[in-house]
């Protein structure tokens, strides 16, 4: 149940924590359906595409595959790997198939029964309606396996840098499905840092839609926030959901553990902002964003 505690929390810290969000029954079933969207993953009949959120990413920002099979997954159930889980010199995996994914997205919330009931549940109908969405959207829906000892790091960002809107508006829902600790990679942030801290970047698409770019929309006298010290940690146990301020400064380390993290976790904009074309999750021409 979302509190006035929760709502207090996520206004001044930029999250909130809400404990038992789904019972273990429901985790179960979610991660059954995981288990096996995993296991019919045939690496023969895929590109190969990686997520590149890490320091290889901040040296290169173009280097997350620009490919149809990335720009077209908004409404899909697609499979992008882990950049540890593929040999560099031979493209060939490293571990099995099950084990090579980072996530699974970015359209679950449209193709999978079990989390398009979840993502559309009463419970998280009244957490829009408490944050004052008068038409939240759902985009960006997405299964994050953080894989033991190649679960790759995130670094400090704010998810409005992605998910771009004017004015901004988007907060995440990030669901444990496995306790989250500092041992396999759980939720670092920043209390406040929506607060103090400007969107300075978009995540786009090239003009000539080969790739991805970060691009700066900063003022010339924008002072950056030092995030080079360590965040808040957010250790939770399954069943448990982060709400995550679209403007907080967030991340989560590498996943060296023997154990995985695997998360459920969504997006909601608001309908009535600017969703512009830059952004790099797009619709289908002629399709809108989902309803909430």
């Amino acid at each position: 149940m979302f509190t006035d505690t929760h709502l207090d929390a996520f206004r001044r810290d930029g999250c909130a924590v809400i404990t038992d969000f789904i019972s273990p029954e429901q985790v179960a079933t979610l991660r059954q359906r995981i288990d096996e969207l995993l296991r019919s993953f045939d690496p023969e009949n895929h590109p190969l595409t990686t997520f590149a959120t890490g320091q290889s990413q901040q040296r290169q920002p173009d280097m997350h595959i620009g490919d149809e099979y990335f720009f077209e997954s908004a409404d899909k159930t697609s499979f992008f790997l882990e950049e540890g889980a593929i040999d560099s010199s031979s493209g060939r995996l490293t571990v099995d198939a099950p084990r090579a994914i980072n996530k699974i997205g970015h359209g679950l919330h449209l193709t999978e029964r079990v989390f398009s009931q979840l993502t559309h549940s009463a419970q998280v109908k009244d957490i829009a309606r408490k944050l004052e969405y008068k038409d939240p959207r759902v985009l960006q829906s997405m299964v994050i396996c953080k894989q033991p000892g190649i679960g790759g790091a995130v670094p400090w960002h704010q998810d409005s840098t992605f998910l771009f809107t004017q004015p901004l508006s988007a907060c995440g829902f990030w669901l444990a499905l496995e306790d989250c600790t500092l041992d396999n990679g759980c939720l670092e942030y920043i209390p406040g840092s929506h607060l103090t801290t400007p969107v300075t970047r978009r995540f786009v698409r090239k003009q000539d839609n080969s790739g991805t770019e970060m691009v700066s929309i900063a003022p010339d006298d924008a002072e950056m926030k030092d995030v080079s010290g360590n965040g808040l940690p957010i250790e939770v146990a399954a069943g448990s959901l982060v709400l995550i301020h679209g403007q907080v400064l967030h991340r989560s380390s590498h996943n060296y553990s023997a154990k995985s993290r695997w998360i459920y976790t969504f997006h909601i904009v608001e309908g009535a902002a600017e969703y512009d074309q830059r952004n790099w999750l797009q619709m289908p021409a002629g399709a809108e964003l989902t309803k909430l």
